[in-house]
């Protein structure tokens, strides 16, 4: 009898990452009033393993860790599911939750891109990428995070 042999099986490991930001809120109420529902909400999720979080103040994140070889986008489509479905129950002062998908089987690669203009201010120059480069290169296949390093974005100072 022969056995088929994979020198590289395909593996996925991945986590949902669910942030929530409620300025000026303490780490105890974020606990309370975010942490623990959005907790409760994604830990019935099918395939999750386990489920932990962390909470200061403004801010609450929690990361569900899926089990070996879970998909992730189903995963991820039950987890806003949950999350619409509990939004009533959080502050309305919080900012609405965003849920983002990490693989942990394979980094994500990483390149830079250095922007410069003999036209555009720092903050110009920013507000240009921010709104024009950035989305446009986030709707790529297999682009998984678009950030901006060393930004200047535009303060208004009264």
């Amino acid at each position: 009898m022969d056995l088929p042999i994979q020198q590289y099986p395909r593996i996925e490991s991945s986590s949902i990452i669910i942030t929530t930001v409620y300025i000026g809120a303490s780490a105890d109420a974020i606990r309370g009033f975010i942490t623990t529902p959005i907790e409760r909400a994604v830990s019935s999720i099918s395939g999750v393993d386990y489920v932990e979080s962390t909470s200061v103040a403004g801010l609450s994140t929690v990361t569900v860790r899926l089990k070996l070889n879970q998909t992730s986008t189903v995963a991820l489509a039950e987890a806003g599911n949950r999350l619409d479905q509990i939004r009533s129950e959080l502050p309305t002062e919080a900012e609405s939750s965003v849920a983002e998908v990490q693989r942990a089987d394979r980094p994500y690669a990483t390149f830079y891109v250095s922007v410069t203009s003999t036209t555009m201010t720092p903050p110009e120059l920013t507000d240009y990428l921010s709104r024009e480069i950035q989305p446009r290169l986030s709707t790529l296949s297999n682009v998984q995070r678009i950030g901006l390093e060393g930004a200047r974005p535009q303060a208004m100072r009264i």
